[in-house]
């Protein structure tokens, strides 16, 4: 009897623990709404499970919720602001940079177990940066070892980001690489090539393996002298988008030319990517159809310093002069722009270097905030749960060492970091 009630007392008090630990009290010096750019202070937010439960002053919290003193966990981000977790719109968590091993090496020679060991690295780094969440868009040849990895940071065996992810893109047969080798071989694909009303079961196909998302290839670098030109018509782009519709799921768009933009948004996709040579026109037909643009300058830049570029030094490569003239036509156009950086192709867990060229390259702070925070949380099709510090939402939070809308490097190496309700890194 004695060991029975032994026995039911320690359960209780392990109910009591697990009860005090689902609600944790955050106190920081102020609170960035990044809807508005106020900077609130006076202000402690209530965590229970991995949501918001409430904000306001402390004192209000603790009464109106009639939770006792014991059952808090308090977190003291004394001198910290707090706010939503930063999102990366445009990853690939698969790939590492082209100037440690070139993107065909990587796709023809690096196995699929490598490939996934350095995946779990990158996942790493992109957290203990402060990016909660990070849309995968392409896992390059690595088949759906994206939806694997997103499995697995669910089950909690591995740390990272919360995640959408693609699968192996689509392509137009005969656009994509690896190129250049003997045609007997046959060679692994970095996406998957479909045409016509094939592209019906191709999409379906990934949906059901379980892309959370549909990546598509408008165009790509197969002109008659290596140039981009488009690879899918608008009526194929079309099929493809009322098949993913269908579902529930978005789909997202590799363009870089014009055209292939224009048959993207006439479409109906949710965003494109790059843009490169985008024109005032093209933009303002984006903002008319409500399809966001992700202007990945960071691999930009990135590719034309492994080419020899010194930024500050040289003369600007024609690469990165277009993103330049593209942010300007997008900007003056008042298209919708996303934090998408393409990581992979530079290093993981540096990805604040798309922040920081947004706003360089002309995006206000507080739309490159919100490029990184409620407009990405859109591209994640979590726009309510995610992307703001608000009641109800989802608990991926960040506090760091001043005003992100001052100066964005605050944002580099945040104290602390909360993701879906949990304490990744204590202050």
């Amino acid at each position: 009897m004695k060991a029975f009630i032994q026995y039911i007392l320690i359960g209780f008090l392990c109910a009591q623990t697990t009860m005090a630990a689902d609600y944790k009290l955050l106190k920081p010096a102020q609170i960035l709404d990044v809807e508005t750019g106020e900077l609130m202070s006076g202000q402690a937010v209530l965590v229970s499970g991995n949501k918001i439960m409430a904000i306001g002053p402390e004192s209000d919290l603790r009464q109106n919720h009639n939770i006792a003193m014991e059952e808090f966990e308090i977190i003291d981000l004394d001198g910290l602001t707090l706010m939503p977790g930063l999102i990366d719109a445009h990853s690939h968590i698969l790939l590492h940079p082209y100037n440690e091993t070139s993107w065909n090496d990587q796709v023809l020679l690096e196995s699929r177990a490598e490939r996934v060991a350095r995946g779990v690295n990158h996942l790493k780094a992109t957290l203990d940066a402060g990016f909660t969440s990070l849309r995968d868009l392409g896992s390059e040849g690595a088949g759906y070892a994206d939806v694997g990895l997103k499995r697995t940071l669910k089950k909690g065996i591995i740390p990272g980001p919360r995640l959408i992810v693609a699968g192996p893109a689509i392509v137009a047969t005969g656009s994509y690489g690896p190129k250049g080798f003997d045609l007997a071989h046959n060679l692994n694909l970095g996406a998957e090539p479909a045409d016509g009303n094939d592209l019906i079961r191709v999409t379906r196909d990934q949906m059901g393996k379980g892309a959370d998302i549909v990546k598509v290839y408008a165009d790509y670098r197969w002109g008659p002298h290596g140039g981009a030109q488009p690879t899918f018509s608008l009526d194929e782009l079309k099929l493809i988008v009322e098949t993913a519709n269908s579902s529930g799921r978005e789909v997202v768009v590799h363009s870089a030319t014009a055209e292939g933009m224009r048959r993207a948004t006439l479409a109906g996709v949710q965003s494109i990517e790059h843009g490169d040579f985008g024109t005032r026109e093209i933009f303002e037909l984006m903002r008319d159809h409500n399809v966001v643009f992700c202007p990945t300058l960071a691999v930009t830049e990135a590719n034309a310093e492994y080419a020899g570029w010194k930024k500050g030094e040289d003369q600007m490569p024609a690469s990165v002069a277009r993103k330049h003239a593209a942010m300007t036509s997008a900007i003056e156009a008042g298209v919708i722009i996303c934090n998408g950086s393409d990581v992979g192709p530079y290093t993981h867990g540096t990805n604040l270097r798309e922040l920081k060229l947004l706003n360089e390259y002309g995006l206000s702070m507080l739309k490159t905030i919100q490029a990184a925070t409620i407009v990405a949380a859109d591209l994640m099709n979590q726009q309510e749960p995610l992307g703001q510090v608000k009641t109800g939402y989802l608990a991926d939070l960040i506090a760091v060492d001043g005003n992100p809308l001052e100066d964005l490097d605050v944002l580099s190496g945040p104290q602390m970091i909360m993701i879906d309700g949990e304490i990744y890194r204590a202050p």
